[in-house]
């Protein structure tokens, strides 16, 4: 099995080797291929991934390269997590939106648009080299904004599945305080990418038992302080919201806060100066401690038990809006992920072929939506909205133009003012001129 990850230079990437050095069991890497332009970090990374794997054990064989096309070629599954402009255009997107006073943050509002539209064009560039080099293929993106990537990978024919840590580490989270073992923690969890509701919490399975009522009772003030929101809040949804909505369910405190503090990109640029010091240390041969206030909890081993399902029978056929995908039976893997995917009517006030993040069966032939129940409007009205400006923002980013950009600004429920719309704009085009081909 060869596994390319795209973006391998990433200081997150240690993260991911040490899920696939454990986790090795569920998914049996032969070959994994680490693709980056940065060759002074790939050059890092590398070096403590082959030393990660042999610490543990693990038999298979690290590459490096910066031709994409090498990495990918023959490859079962490409990772995709890249970030086009680095931590320095990142900056950008948390800053200026805040001179308008609208939240500044890289995955929603219009930093979350500028990231979209420096990304999509180079994904879909990457995911068509995929194709040419094996077409059975699947692309798992963790590329932010996650819902939008995944949209155009999906639209344009691609085996893609949409892979985000926020369930995951709830999962953990509330089996911890549940004393119970992940395992048996099953979330309904609902909405978008970055815009997710814990409707319930499960023990054993989809059909388990909902004990989010003895949760929140329990641990109230846990989880509330983890999404640094109150605990009244909390306690009147009923819910576990996603830690995004605090950019809208707390939008002008919020902006506030980031107007007195350094950028988040600041603080992780700082941060990664000193993790590829200690990734170039020889000795060093198992992720710092440090990486974990880097973020990205978890995600390898979502990642891991992801590809294993995808992988567990490689006759399996994309899923498209209409529900049909190849035969296959599932090998390794978790029976139900959440992932992000088209929506095929779970969410029958969204379009087929809108992207959702729910609970999903996936096996060989993909990713399936569970049933949901019907949706309060406090949520589903929000999803609406959202998913408008996701079509919008695609349209933006696939064919370009201010008009289009100033739109999607509009639609969006952080923005939605002519002057601030109008003002965004500018700005966005202003700081992307160099990733914008159309600019």
């Amino acid at each position: 099995m060869k596994l390319a990850v795209v973006g391998g230079g990433s200081t997150y990437t240690p993260e991911l080797i040490d899920g696939f050095a454990r986790l090795r069991d569920t998914l049996p890497i032969e070959e994994l291929v680490l693709v980056d332009p940065a060759a002074d970090r790939l050059e890092l990374v590398g070096g403590l991934a082959r030393r990660i794997f042999a610490k543990q054990g693990h038999p298979g064989v690290i590459r490096t390269t910066s031709d994409v096309d090498a990495g990918v070629a023959d490859a079962d599954a490409v990772l995709l997590q890249l970030r086009v402009g680095g931590q320095a255009a990142r900056n950008q997107d948390e800053t200026w939106p805040l001179d308008c006073g609208c939240v500044g943050q890289e995955t929603t509002g219009a930093g979350g648009l500028a990231k979209a539209l420096r990304t999509v064009p180079v994904v879909l560039d990457i995911a068509e080299r995929v194709r040419r080099a094996n077409p059975d293929a699947w692309i798992i993106d963790f590329t932010n904004p996650v819902g939008i990537v995944t949209r155009a990978l999906l639209q344009a024919g691609h085996k893609a599945v949409g892979l985000c840590n926020v369930a995951i580490g709830f999962q953990r989270k509330f089996a911890r305080l549940l004393d119970v073992t992940p395992s048996q923690v099953h979330l309904d969890h609902v909405g978008l990418n970055h815009l997710t509701w814990e409707l319930g919490v499960r023990l054993g399975g989809p059909d388990g038992e909902n004990v989010l009522p003895r949760l929140l009772a329990e641990h109230g003030d846990a989880v509330a302080d983890d999404l640094h929101m109150p605990r009244e809040i909390v306690d009147r949804l009923g819910v576990v919201p996603s830690y995004y909505l605090r950019y809208y369910y707390q939008h002008d405190a919020v902006v506030r806060e980031l107007r007195t503090k350094p950028s988040r990109a600041a603080q992780v640029a700082e941060m990664e100066r000193e993790l590829l010091k200690m990734y170039g240390d020889p000795a060093l041969d198992e992720k710092p401690e440090l990486l974990a206030k880097r973020g990205g909890a978890f995600y390898s081993e979502a990642a891991v038990d992801l590809a294993a399902s995808l992988l567990g029978d490689q006759r399996g056929g994309a899923e498209g809006p209409s529900g049909k995908g190849g035969g296959g039976r599932r090998v390794g893997g978790s029976p139900y992920q959440v992932v992000n995917t088209y929506n095929n009517g779970t969410l029958p006030f969204l379009p087929d072929d809108a992207v959702i993040e729910v609970q999903a069966a996936v096996d060989g032939k993909g990713a399936r939506p569970l049933p949901v129940a019907k949706l309060d409007p406090l949520y589903a009205g929000l999803i609406a909205n959202v998913t408008a400006y996701e079509d919008l923002a695609l349209e933006a980013a696939l064919r370009g133009g201010r008009d289009r950009v100033f739109k999607a600004l509009l639609a969006h429920p952080l923005v939605g003012q002519i002057e601030y719309a109008e003002q965004l704009t500018d700005q966005l085009i202003a700081h992307n001129r160099e990733h914008l081909a159309w600019a």
